[in-house]
C-alpha cells in the first residue's frame, strides 16, 4: 500500500466580487489526560494557556512555564495544575518548529463537544445573535483569526464540519489567542443540517460569496443571522449555499481579486454589528 501524502493546509479565502480531509484528530480517551510530552497535546501562548486554565470545561494536565510566564498567569489560574518551570528553549523543544510559545505551554484535551441547539437556547437575548458557519476552511491560522474576531464582536457560536476543519491543536489555540475557550466552537457532521437547525430557530442564513446579489448591509435583516464563509478552492459548496436565504458580497476595489477569509469575516461582522 502506498503511504498517503499529508495534506498541506491551504490559505483559505472566500470569493469576493470586485467593485466591478485534514488528518484525523487524535484525542485521548474520555476521562483521561493526554500523554505528556507530545506536541499534539500541548497548547501554547500566554493568552491560549490563560483562557484554557480559566475554562472549567477544559481538562488539563501539566503547565510548562518560564518563571515570568508563571507570574503573568498568576496563582489563581495555576492552582488547578502542576507547574513545571522550564527555560524557553526547553519548552520550544516540546513544540512544533517555530511555535511562538511566549514561555507557556499546557497539556490539554480537546474541548468536549457542544450541541448547537443548546448553545443557541442559552445565548443571551436582547441583541442580534450571530453564528458563523465555516464550510471547509482548513487553515488553523485562518480559523483561529476568525475565532478572535468572533470573540471581539460577540458572536454566539462558530460552527465547523468535523472532518473538514482543523483539529483543536496548539496552532489553532495560539492563532485564536484564547478565543477557542471563549467562543463556543461547535463541530457538526453535516453543515446543511446545522443550517436547517438555525433556520428553525429564526436565523436568516447568508452565504458570503463573490457572485452574491447584495451587499452584507442589504442582505441582513434586523434579526438573528447565520453567516456562511467558504474556502478558497471551491468556496461555499452548492448544497450548503442552497440552504441559505441570501448570498452577499463585500464590495472591493478592482485592484484586489479577493480578501483573506478572516479579513472578510471581520468586515462582515462589523457590518452586522453596526
Amino acid at each position: 500500500m502506498r503511504p498517503k501524502t499529508p495534506r498541506k493546509p491551504g490559505k483559505d479565502r472566500p470569493h469576493h466580487r470586485p467593485a466591478g480531509k485534514p488528518a484525523p484528530q487524535k484525542t485521548a480517551p474520555a476521562g483521561r489526560l493526554p500523554k505528556p510530552g507530545r506536541s499534539e497535546n500541548l497548547i501554547y501562548g500566554l493568552h491560549a494557556v490563560q483562557a484554557a486554565l480559566a475554562n472549567p470545561r477544559r481538562k488539563v494536565g501539566r503547565a510548562l512555564l518560564t518563571p515570568r510566564a508563571a507570574e503573568t498567569i498568576g496563582e489563581r489560574l495555576l492552582a488547578r495544575v502542576r507547574v513545571e518551570t522550564m527555560d524557553p528553549d526547553a519548552i520550544g523543544k516540546l513544540l512544533p518548529p517555530g511555535a511562538v510559545h511566549q514561555g507557556a505551554a499546557l497539556e490539554a484535551q480537546p474541548l468536549p463537544p457542544l450541541d448547537l441547539g443548546e448553545v443557541i437556547e442559552k445565548a443571551p437575548q436582547g441583541k442580534r445573535r450571530i453564528v458563523l458557519v465555516l464550510d471547509q476552511i482548513s487553515d488553523p491560522h485562518n480559523v483561529g483569526a476568525i475565532l478572535r474576531t468572533a470573540a471581539a464582536f460577540g458572536v454566539t457560536a462558530v460552527v465547523v464540519q468535523d472532518r473538514n476543519a482543523p483539529p483543536q491543536s496548539g496552532a489553532l489555540a495560539k492563532a485564536a489567542s484564547g478565543a477557542l475557550d471563549i467562543i463556543p466552537y461547535i463541530e457538526v457532521v453535516n453543515i446543511a443540517r446545522a443550517l436547517d437547525q438555525l433556520s428553525e430557530r429564526g436565523f436568516w442564513r447568508i452565504a458570503l460569496a463573490g457572485d452574491g446579489e447584495q451587499t452584507i448591509a442589504e442582505a441582513a435583516p434586523s434579526g438573528d443571522v447565520a453567516l456562511v464563509l467558504g474556502s478558497e478552492g471551491s468556496g461555499i459548496r452548492r448544497l450548503v449555499r442552497e440552504h441559505c436565504e441570501a448570498a452577499a458580497f463585500i464590495p472591493i476595489g478592482q485592484e484586489m481579486e479577493s480578501l483573506n477569509v478572516s479579513n472578510a469575516a471581520a468586515i462582515a461582522l462589523y457590518e452586522l454589528r453596526r
